[in-house]
């Protein structure tokens, strides 16, 4: 289903991460540069983290019409390799919450166990290099940050279809 500019005005950009190893901090880095982006009305910009609970929360009252999580996403591509895509949402089964396990799709899970139905979600996921303990991204995730904050800005203006506010 092609969702048209008109139909989507309220959007969730959720980054998703623990800076605490390694690239796995990349969605909250991605989000960091966006906040400073004339972004269109009704585009909501969520540094996560690892609040899995609050942003599960966040999407509960299908306040959203479409939400896009930037996270890792290991692919077996290069590391720093961006992607878009959209996730199989039959596939998501309804979960119990595991508060250390609070992925994207335990989110959605459990958005779905608590009788929402998740809004259409899109992931901008980079390829990690490591998930070790320690603060700081990879070279090669650090200097895929920008491509990927463009990637989520064309989403936002492909579906909002909106200049900056």
């Amino acid at each position: 289903m092609t969702i048209e500019a008109s139909d989507c005005r309220r959007l969730l950009v959720a980054g998703i991460g623990n800076v605490f190893f390694g690239d796995d901090g990349f969605g909250v880095e991605v989000v960091a540069p966006l906040a400073r982006e004339r972004l269109p009305d009704g585009v909501t910009l969520m540094d996560a983290g690892i609040r899995g609970m609050h942003l599960a929360c966040e999407l509960l009252d299908g306040r959203y019409e479409r939400v896009i999580f930037v996270d890792t996403l290991p692919q077996q591509a290069a590391a720093g390799t961006v992607v878009v895509m959209e996730p199989d949402a039959d596939a998501i089964e309804r979960g119990q919450p595991d508060a250390h396990a609070m992925t994207p799709a335990a989110v959605l899970g459990l958005v779905r166990a608590l009788g929402a139905a998740p809004s259409p979600v899109l992931v901008v996921g980079c390829e990690p290099g490591s998930l070790d303990p320690g603060i700081g991204l990879t070279p090669a995730v650090a200097a895929a940050v920008e491509p990927a904050a463009a990637a989520v800005l064309r989403l936002i203006h492909a579906r909002t279809g909106g200049e900056g506010r």
